[in-house]
């Protein structure tokens, strides 16, 4: 089974999406989001949503397995964020309020008034500021290996990591980024899928979406109390400390905490079939999917 599993996730990773036409089929439709465009896709069927965020540098297809776990379960809706993917790349303010309401943007176009959220990294930030501006429209939250508050950075800090991303040096910055996420053997193949994909964001997002989540001056998303429930799924990393593992189970009275052992931080594709039984199991006790 596990031999077969890996032959999957190689063919899906050579052909892309092409390779998963011919198994769950997916519509593709642009939504209007102030003068900009916003490609969304559309798969599954049932009577709950499910909406999900890529992370920093990032596009729909990182939430691949996912569909093809969840498709019979829900309705899915998969975003390329504004700048990444195939939406508008404008030369703008990438903060987490303007992705944010880009994903409320999006949910309306598609016709779905409430969906489960979940995000991936910078996925979860852009998650909590779309609940924060439409409560009434989130049914559930979902943070994999992100942060739900922003970290305190003093401005030298902040300049030391987001700085690289703007010069000249940006590609071999980015490339050293993205291998130290992927430590398991293995993986190099699953690496190097990634760093294509980020690299083929354009330079101004990269560096204005770094500047959204750490820049001085740019407001938090740090969730406050939330009435839904909140589902955590974390890879190790010495920054999910007890202290945070508590505040995070204090959000919500429906808050549930898990790490996945042995991953790193693109957990949804480097282990799928063990991150999707979770993601399966968490969402059905709490009856976001059907």
């Amino acid at each position: 089974m596990k031999e077969m599993r890996f032959i999957a996730l190689a063919l899906v990773l050579v052909t892309g999406s092409a390779g998963l036409a011919a198994t769950v089929e997916r519509k593709s439709h642009f939504a209007t989001f102030g003068t900009n465009k916003v490609h969304y896709v559309t798969a599954g069927k049932g009577d709950k949503a499910l909406v999900f965020v890529h992370g920093w540098s990032g596009n729909q297809e990182f939430w691949r397995e996912q569909v093809l776990a969840v498709g019979d379960k829900a309705r899915v809706l998969l975003i390329d964020l504004p700048g990444h993917g195939k939406s508008d790349k404008p030369h703008t303010a990438y903060t987490m309020d303007f992705f944010g309401d880009s994903v409320i943007a999006v949910m309306r176009d598609a016709g779905i008034s409430k969906a489960t959220l979940i995000g991936h990294s910078m996925g979860v930030a852009v998650i909590c500021r779309a609940y924060a501006k439409a409560p009434a429209m989130i049914t559930g939250l979902v943070a994999v290996d992100g942060m739900l508050r922003r970290p305190e950075f003093t401005r030298e800090e902040a300049e030391r990591f987001i700085g690289p991303f703007r010069g000249p040096g940006y590609r071999e910055h980015t490339t050293n980024f993205i291998h130290s996420m992927f430590k398991n053997p293995g993986t190099e193949t699953l690496r190097d899928w990634t760093l294509n994909q980020v690299l083929a964001t354009p330079q101004h997002v990269m560096s204005g979406a770094m500047e959204g989540m750490f820049g001085e001056g740019q407001p938090d998303w740090d969730l406050k109390k939330v009435d839904v429930p909140l589902l955590i799924i974390n890879a190790p990393n010495p920054r999910w400390t007890p202290e945070y593992e508590a505040y995070a189970k204090g959000l919500s009275p429906r808050a549930e905490y898990r790490i996945i052992d042995n991953v790193g931080h693109v957990l949804i594709l480097e282990k799928p079939a063990e991150f999707n039984a979770v993601l399966i199991e968490m969402l059905q006790k709490q009856r976001l999917i059907d």
